[in-house]
């Protein structure tokens, strides 16, 4: 399975440029990308003061435009997420659509990221990341999730061989983004697909660095600071071989730690 992951500079509440620019650099994607990852809050950024003004009403238009996307390149898409409003208030969400531009699953933030006022704004998502593309059991978190081992873990003992972050990032802490990311992946032994925006906002400046690492803690691809598609293949079968050579799954004491997701 081949994945691009689409490490951008996004512009500050400006969700019509986000759109273009996302269209623009899809068209340099590879013919034989299965699955494209976009970064968190692609269409608002952290512009969360006028949500009431940005923020996707139900996510119809986020979603329209990803399965439009995922239809017209023939990829499965990680939509990152977007700022949604709903009846029960604003959420960071994620949109995953298949090659054909069905929809698959949604998923909203479950943890807040504090340091970003996220609290202040959003409602937490109390649901799984859990879906299934291309018949490879994935998962999708986003952002702060990352720094909740056992939130991932939930997911990844439902059979998650790939587990994707979204984020922005910021930059001062991108040495903890890249040892939480193979972190995750070791202690997982899966696939961890992480995509992070560059650039800045008025208050924060943001990392890049989006990673591929393998199930045994290899970087398989690695971005810098600037705009970028990073593109890997991921060789499936290494997940179960991760799995054989160190049987942490048969030793899992759900008597003492209970990760299945209710």
């Amino acid at each position: 399975m081949q994945v691009s992951l689409l490490q951008l500079d996004l512009a500050f509440g400006d969700v019509e440029a986000n759109k273009e620019k996302i269209t623009h650099k899809l068209h340099k994607i590879p013919n034989d990308t299965d699955v494209i990852v976009l970064p968190e809050l692609w269409n608002t950024c952290y512009d969360l003061q006028r949500l009431d003004q940005l923020a996707d009403y139900n996510g119809w238009d986020s979603r329209a435009f990803l399965s439009h996307l995922a239809y017209r390149h023939k990829a499965a898409i990680v939509g990152g997420s977007v700022a949604k409003v709903g009846e029960s208030g604003f959420t960071n969400t994620m949109y995953i659509y298949n090659e054909k531009g069905h929809f698959i699953n949604e998923y909203s933030k479950a943890h807040l990221f504090p340091l970003m006022n996220e609290q202040k704004y959003f409602k937490a998502g109390d649901g799984d990341g859990l879906f299934e593309v291309g018949g490879i059991p994935s998962a999708g978190l986003i952002g702060y999730d990352l720094r909740f081992p056992e939130w991932v873990r939930a997911h990844a003992v439902q059979d998650a061989e790939v587990i994707y972050i979204v984020a922005q990032w910021p930059k001062d802490r991108i040495n903890h983004w890249r040892t939480l990311l193979q972190a995750r992946a070791i202690e997982n032994q899966c696939f961890v697909v992480a995509c992070n925006r560059v650039g800045g906002g008025p208050n924060f400046s943001f990392g890049g660095h989006s990673m591929v690492v393998g199930p045994m803690g290899e970087v398989v691809v690695e971005g810098s600071d600037e705009e970028d598609i990073l593109t890997a293949a991921l060789d499936l079968d290494q997940v179960a071989k991760a799995r054989d050579i160190v049987p942490v799954y048969n030793d899992i004491r759900n008597d003492l730690y209970d990760l299945r997701l209710r």
